[in-house]
C-alpha cells in the first residue's frame, strides 16, 4: 500500500487502542475495598521476597522540590512524547523494523489492559503514609490534582490501573526497540536508563508499586516474545506451498483421467521396430502439463 494509506491505517490504530482503554476504564470495577484488599496482598508479596522500596523512594521524592517537580513532569508527559517518538523513528526505519515492534507494544498494553479489568488495584497514593507528588506539584504542571490527566480530564482515566505498569513497561519497550535497531551505542544507554528512570519515578511519585514496575516489563517482554513468535509464520512462504501442492495434485488429476490411445496404428515406415507409439503421447501430455 502507499505509504500515507498505511499512515492512516496506524492513526486508525492508535484510535482504536484509546477506544479499548476507554472502555477498560468504564468496565473496570471502581469499589475501593477489594483495590485496596489487593494492594496489601501485593505489599505482603513484596515483603516476602525484600523489595518494599516505596517508602524510602516516596520520600525522596516528596522531600525534595526540584526532584518532586521533575518527577512529576517525568511521569505525566514523557511516557506519551517518547513513546510516540520511537514509533515514528521506527516507521521511518521501514516497515520490517516498524511492524514486529509496533505489534509488540500493542499486544503487551492489551494484556495490561485486560488486567486493569480483571484486577483493579489501589495504587500507594490512595494508602495512608504515601505522598500524591503529583497531587502535590499540580499547581506548577499542566496535569490535574486527582490524576496525572490535563486539568479537568481527570474523570478518564482509570485511577485503579496500577497492576501492571504501563509506564515502566512502555519504558522497557523503547529500551528494547532502540537495544535491536539502534546503531550508536549511547542511544541504547539512554534507552536503558529511561526505563530504569522512569521505575524510580512512578514509585518514588507514589503512582505505583515496585511490584507494578516488575510486571509491566514482564508484560512487555511477553508482548516481544508473542510478536517475535507471529513474525516467524511465514505466511505467504506458506500460501506459495499450499497453491503449488493444489497444482500439482490438479496436475496428477488431469495425467490419471485423460483418454489414452491403446490401440497401434497402422503398420508404417515404424513397424516391426518394436516403438511404443502410447509413450510419446504420454510424454507430450507431461510436458504440456509442466508449461
Amino acid at each position: 500500500m502507499p505509504r500515507w494509506v498505511r499512515g492512516i491505517l496506524e492513526l486508525l490504530l492508535i484510535l482504536a487502542l484509546w477506544v479499548v482503554y476507554s472502555l477498560a476504564r468504564l468496565l473496570a470495577d471502581t469499589d475501593m475495598g477489594p483495590a485496596l484488599h489487593r494492594a496489601d496482598e501485593l505489599l505482603h508479596v513484596e515483603g516476602l521476597i525484600g523489595i518494599q522500596w516505596e517508602v524510602p523512594l516516596n520520600q525522596l521524592f516528596s522531600d525534595h522540590r526540584v526532584l518532586g517537580l521533575a518527577g512529576s513532569y517525568w511521569y505525566a508527559t514523557l511516557h506519551y512524547i517518547v513513546t510516540a517518538g520511537v514509533l515514528i523513528w521506527l516507521w521511518r526505519l521501514g516497515a520490517d523494523r516498524y511492524g514486529p515492534a509496533r505489534r509488540a507494544l500493542v499486544i503487551g498494553t492489551l494484556i495490561g489492559l485486560m488486567t486493569y479489568i480483571s484486577l483493579p488495584t489501589a495504587p500507594p497514593r490512595f494508602i495512608g503514609g504515601y505522598v500524591d507528588v503529583l497531587s502535590l506539584h499540580a499547581a506548577d504542571g499542566w496535569w490535574g490534582a486527582d490524576a496525572s490527566a490535563p486539568r479537568g480530564l481527570g474523570g478518564l482515566t482509570n485511577e485503579l490501573a496500577a497492576f501492571p505498569s504501563l509506564h515502566a513497561g512502555w519504558s522497557l519497550w523503547v529500551a528494547l526497540a532502540l537495544q535491536i535497531y539502534a546503531t550508536r551505542r549511547w542511544v541504547r544507554g539512554l534507552g536503558w536508563l529511561y526505563a530504569l528512570g522512569t521505575a524510580i519515578v512512578i514509585i518514588g511519585t507514589g503512582n505505583h508499586w515496585v511490584i507494578d514496575a516488575i510486571v509491566g516489563w514482564m508484560v512487555i517482554v511477553a508482548g516481544w516474545a508473542a510478536a517475535e513468535a507471529i513474525g516467524r509464520i511465514q505466511l505467504r512462504q506458506a500460501l506459495s506451498q499450499l497453491l503449488h501442492r493444489a497444482r500439482r495434485r490438479e496436475r496428477d488429476l488431469v495425467l490419471t483421467t485423460a483418454p489414452v490411445q491403446t490401440t497401434r496404428p497402422e503398420a508404417g515406415p515404424d513397424a516391426g521396430s518394436g516403438a511404443d507409439p502410447v509413450a510419446p503421447q504420454v510424454a507430450k501430455r507431461l510436458v504440456d502439463s509442466e508449461q
